[in-house]
């Protein structure tokens, strides 16, 4: 019966990722006579597809995170190509996007692959599914759906037919999404530096932008792909606005699915009890930073 419903899942997160990468290419150009955006939603599916089958016969979640940072970058780059091959030159708005895009790819999946080597190489969310072929293959086609709406905004301005130049949108949308990405930057540095001191075995961080926000590393990750999102607006007409859920998905993603509350509950666990963190909790927000009380 799992199996049947994922399977289920397969099939409606397909025709969700395909329909919504369809629908959002209004103003895309086109690559082989089909909208760019519509053949990066076929190939961010189809990137993880593949990665499935050895993952599965190995029931190993060893690269599911790494295979997440090449479907960004090979989407990116399929994008970009198809822009070139449409106009014959890079347009300076798409090009500086798709920078922004592969900076925080390469930052992220080389940090959550050393996270999940030094874990011993595996995840304890799949720890209940990499044995079931039907669940795995869910969680991987979900990844798929990931990819194409987080990344939906960065694709609709890098393969737009309207190409804008560099405006007020551009400017301020680059200033978010620098001040997104260091702040998410150091707060996984931060965080890192903490686990390694033999000192802190146990113990809850606490420390340097853990004192302003409980998940500063995501109030981080929200607010870059907003910043792209800003930067999309000048370019966006029709369908093609159906991009904002770029922003909004990931906040979602992170606050209702996949991040927050997981992490939110594992903690409870482990320190509920513990009057430090009952104070923690009370002094700290959950997301948006605040200055540290006292």
């Amino acid at each position: 019966m799992k199996s049947l419903k994922s399977l289920i899942v397969v099939v409606v997160v397909t025709v969700v990722a395909l329909a919504f990468s369809g629908f959002a290419s209004a103003d895309s150009v086109e690559l082989y006579t089909y909208p760019a955006m519509y053949l990066c939603g076929w190939l961010a599916l189809v990137i993880n597809w593949l990665a499935f089958i050895p993952s599965a016969l190995a029931k190993s979640d060893k690269f599911y995170d790494t295979t997440g940072a090449i479907t960004y970058l090979t989407v990116t780059g399929v994008a970009v190509f198809a822009a070139y091959q449409s106009f014959g030159s890079f347009d300076p708005r798409g090009i500086a996007v798709a920078a922004m895009v592969a900076i925080w790819c390469i930052r992220l999946g080389t940090f959550l692959f050393i996270r999940i080597h030094a874990a011993g190489g595996s995840d304890s969310r799949f720890e209940k599914i990499k044995t079931s072929p039907a669940r795995f293959l869910a969680a991987w086609t979900l990844q798929g759906l990931w990819v194409i709406l987080t990344a939906s905004a960065a694709l609709a301005i890098i393969t737009s037919t309207n190409r804008v130049p560099l405006d007020v949108f551009f400017w301020i949308g680059a200033a978010i999404w620098v001040f997104g990405l260091t702040f998410e930057a150091v707060a996984d540095a931060q965080k890192s530096k903490f686990k390694s001191d033999p000192a802190n075995d146990g113990d809850f961080i606490n420390v340097g932008l853990w004192k302003w926000s409980r998940h500063p590393n995501y109030f981080g990750e929200i607010t870059l792909w907003t910043g792209i999102f800003i930067i999309a607006i000048p370019v966006l007409t029709g369908l093609a606005w159906l991009v904002v859920i770029s922003p909004i998905f990931v906040y979602l993603l992170l606050t209702r699915i996949s991040g927050i509350n997981l992490q939110e509950e594992q903690a409870k666990k482990r320190w509920g009890d513990d009057p430090a963190y009952q104070k923690y909790r009370r002094d700290t927000p959950v997301l948006f930073p605040r200055p540290p009380k006292g």
